[in-house]
């Protein structure tokens, strides 16, 4: 079957996963705010779920239209052709979300999106109750100044959910934006890595992973695996050949320090679970005493900062503090995610190219440094 898909994703990388879709064999990529669009079969999707490095979910899309009324919402959503993806056993919950539209109230387009699929299914199956027992079809809207999107969401627990971080330290960054962070700062499979403030390690590990082309959901299913949707052979297929792609015999080291020995230790067990604690090597140490001994590396890190850890002024500190460490050399480069406007005043000189990223619902600037 030819589907047509969306990757939500984090606002600055949307660039990112339409280039990553395209690699995969995606057709007809269009990136949009916060999500990129795309085509392909069962084998794509499965292959999206198991290799989007930088999305957070994979979507199929049902339809997409214009209303302005309830009726016109009710009328349409019914229209799709829901048995195709729904059994009578089945669980439908419906979420979303409306942005500058005349139907405005969420709980509303909820309800009456749920009643258009029901009345649709009771037509298919003739049966007047649906006891939702089975298999969850997580059924998603987004109303944007009336453009309704109506998806099912094939991956279940968000992708950035890698399964090596059952738990984190405080204010831990996002995996799909530490993976972004390593790929716009161009991170090789032969590069020396350094994270100075590695926290739980997880711009480490998904370094790691990009650098020995790791698929992040290698080791997961998802709730489209329940459906029956993509046959067992496409998943061995596709799990088969990120197996194949991995790269063995690499330079690759990554150095990470933190002040606390607990996020050592966290570090290691997380990279334990994803099979790339060999490339890493720890220890506890402050910032002011970072002294790398390779002549070339590729330094991606996340420092405290007054939104999420320390206040504004010791943010700032240790901003100018990184600035004299950080020296402007060849062979080296530097990524810095920061809030803060005033980072590039406080780190001594003006970054080579700035991206802006959010993390979480803080907006940020990559600041990177390469010259």
């Amino acid at each position: 079957m030819y589907l047509y898909m969306v990757a939500p994703c984090l606002f600055g990388v949307e660039s990112l996963v339409a280039d990553e879709l395209k690699f995969m064999g995606a057709e007809n990529v269009v990136s949009e705010n916060g999500r990129v669009f795309f085509e392909g079969d069962e084998s794509i999707l499965a292959r999206a779920n198991i290799n989007c490095r930088f999305a957070e979910r994979i979507l199929i899309v049902l339809d997409r239209f214009k209303a302005v009324t309830f009726t016109e919402l009710f009328d349409t959503v019914k229209l799709i052709n829901w048995s195709d993806f729904i059994g009578s056993q089945d669980t439908f919950p419906v979420k979303g979300y409306s942005l500058n539209s005349e139907l405005h109230s969420v709980p509303d387009c909820q309800k009456i999106i749920k009643k258009a699929v029901v009345e649709s299914l009771k037509e298919d199956y003739h049966i007047s109750w649906f006891e939702e027992t089975g298999p969850v079809h997580q059924i998603q809207f987004s109303i944007i100044k009336d453009d309704v999107t109506i998806m099912l969401d094939t991956s279940g627990t968000g992708l950035h959910k890698r399964g090596y971080r059952p738990e984190a330290n405080e204010a831990p960054i996002r995996e799909t934006l530490a993976a972004a962070m390593c790929s716009l700062s161009k991170l090789r499979h032969y590069h020396t890595m350094y994270d100075p403030f590695c926290g739980s390690g997880t711009i480490l590990i998904e370094g790691a992973m990009l650098a020995h082309n790791i698929a992040p959901g290698i080791n997961r299913n998802f709730e489209v695996d329940r459906w029956g949707f993509v046959p067992e052979a496409v998943w061995k297929q596709e799990r088969q050949r990120c197996r194949d792609i991995i790269k063995t015999d690499t330079d690759f080291v990554a150095f990470g320090t933190d002040i606390d020995y607990r996020a050592i230790e966290l570090t290691l067990a997380n990279a334990k679970r994803i099979k790339v604690d060999t490339f890493l090597r720890l220890d506890t140490a402050d910032i002011k005493d970072f002294c790398p001994t390779s002549e070339k590396g590729t330094l991606v890190t996340n420092p405290p900062y007054g939104e999420r850890m320390l206040d504004i002024k010791d943010a700032e500190r240790l901003y100018n503090i990184m600035g004299n460490k950080f020296a402007a050399k060849h062979g080296w480069s530097y990524g810095i995610i920061s809030p803060d406007e005033e980072f590039e005043k406080c780190f001594g000189r003006k970054a080579d190219k700035r991206r802006k990223l959010y993390n979480g619902m803080i907006k940020c600037q990559y600041y990177m440094y390469f010259k």
